[in-house]
């Protein structure tokens, strides 16, 4: 009896020799060809501290905006009930009333949340009310320059725009619920 020997299918092999090499420069690559969003916060400009004790001077009722937002994105204005989206066209006729009054008479808008308030919640009002002074500052940059374009005014121009619609936010400290 003769035995034929059956001849081992080896099949197609993919080499490994240089795998680890190529894992190390895909792994390189996309290491570099990635861009990490970093989050820089919110861009505030903060008054310089003053060692000096300054009185505290009230305000009236009409140069101040109270914008309160609770845990569940609910708006108050003065007491009286309003969505995000029209924060900015409120403000905006509040701020156009003070252009002519002295720079101590401006609007003066104070922005409250709740401590459990959604942060998105809270940009978005703030966002609403830097839109406002900036909508009044471009109208009156249209109408008293020809331009409505606030960053394409000179120095002074700018200078006059700032005194004229000076931005004032007072971001209050939320208040702790016991």
């Amino acid at each position: 009896m003769v035995r034929i020997k059956k001849k081992k299918n080896s099949g197609a092999e993919i080499p490994t020799g240089s795998m680890a090499d190529i894992a190390f420069l895909l792994l390189l690559f996309f290491l570099v060809a990635t861009v990490i969003d970093v989050d820089t916060g919110i861009g505030l400009t903060l008054p310089e501290y003053q060692e000096t004790q300054t009185d505290v001077v009230p305000l009236s009722k009409d140069r101040l905006a109270a914008v309160l937002v609770n845990e569940n994105g609910d708006v108050l204005i003065n007491k009286e009930i309003i969505a995000i989206p029209q924060i900015k066209g409120y403000l905006t006729d509040r701020i156009r009333s003070k252009i002519t009054l002295p720079s101590n008479k401006k609007l003066v808008v104070s922005v409250k949340v709740d401590r459990k308030t959604n942060y998105n919640l809270y940009i978005q009002t703030l966002d609403q009310v830097r839109g406002a002074f900036n909508e009044v500052r471009e109208e009156y940059s249209a109408t008293t320059y020809g331009t409505n374009k606030f960053e394409e005014l000179n120095e002074e121009q700018l200078k006059d725009v700032r005194e004229k619609i000076p931005i004032i936010i007072s971001i209050a400290e939320p208040e702790q619920i016991k």
